[in-house]
């Protein structure tokens, strides 16, 4: 599944799974820009890339259609294409809707969904007429819900019904549109959200029991799953959204 001569941009790319991701698509053969509103991080990502391949950090917002646009075009002007994109940019705001802020709300719809609509707008037209590859970072909480993730959860649903229709609009341009949908991974979204609990400890010891496989996920569990849907091996699979969560939602959880 070597990736030699693409170039694949990945947005969230400082830390956790984006990070993970770029590291891999990189160690595929590809030249990968990293985007991120967390400059000093894909900076420092790009530093320790720097022998592995080309790799390119760019600081920015993906809710802000200046910067995405600006982002896109540095991609293809560096490398002179654009074949992959990577939606993994993200936040997690935690709330019920009557405690929810406005802002709040609008915060995590423009991140965790407008940013992927921006992204696709503007890199849809650089694969147009050679093909291409689009995976968007949803999650479980697409398919399954859980107290206090109300906004979260709508704007995940909203990336699996916009992988679908991006997928069906764009079948035609050669260009292969997909989601994947991880659960408990041991990044620092996750780290975040368990430093908010009374009983951490506990909390992870009752995730660890809802796994069939008996483990949560891995960051190079996610950036597998990329590569795999990225590369040809997944030249006939456009539309899907994949679970990669150990079989916890199997088990009800």
């Amino acid at each position: 599944m070597r990736l030699d001569h693409k170039v694949a941009v990945v947005t969230g790319a400082a830390s956790g799974i984006g990070a993970g991701i770029a590291e891999r698509l990189v160690s595929d053969g590809a030249s990968v820009v990293g985007f991120d509103i967390n400059g000093e991080g894909v900076r420092a990502l790009g530093d320790r890339l720097g022998e592995r391949g080309s790799f390119l950090p760019i600081e920015g917002d993906v809710a802000n259609e200046e910067d995405v646009r600006r982002a896109v075009e540095r991609s293809a002007l560096q490398f002179g294409s654009l074949d992959i994109l990577v939606n993994n940019a993200a936040i997690e705001l935690i709330g019920a809707v009557v405690d929810f802020s406005e802002a709040d709300w609008e915060r995590m719809l423009a991140v965790n969904l407008k940013g992927v609509f921006l992204f696709c707008k503007h890199a849809i037209p650089r694969m147009r007429g050679r093909g291409g590859a689009i995976v968007n970072i949803s999650s479980v909480h697409a398919f399954v819900s859980y107290r206090g993730f109300a906004a979260y959860d709508a704007s995940k649903s909203g990336l699996v019904g916009l992988t679908r229709a991006l997928a069906l609009d764009h079948g035609r341009d050669r260009i292969r549109i997909n989601a994947i949908c991880p659960g408990y991974v041991d990044a620092p979204l996750m780290h975040k959200w368990l430093s908010t609990l009374t009983n951490p400890e506990e909390a992870m010891r009752q995730i660890l029991s809802c796994h069939p496989l008996g483990r949560i996920g891995t960051v190079g569990d996610i950036a597998d799953a990329v590569s795999f849907l990225v590369s040809e091996s997944a030249s006939f699979i456009t539309g899907a959204s994949l679970v990669v969560d150990g079989g916890m939602t199997l088990a009800g959880h």
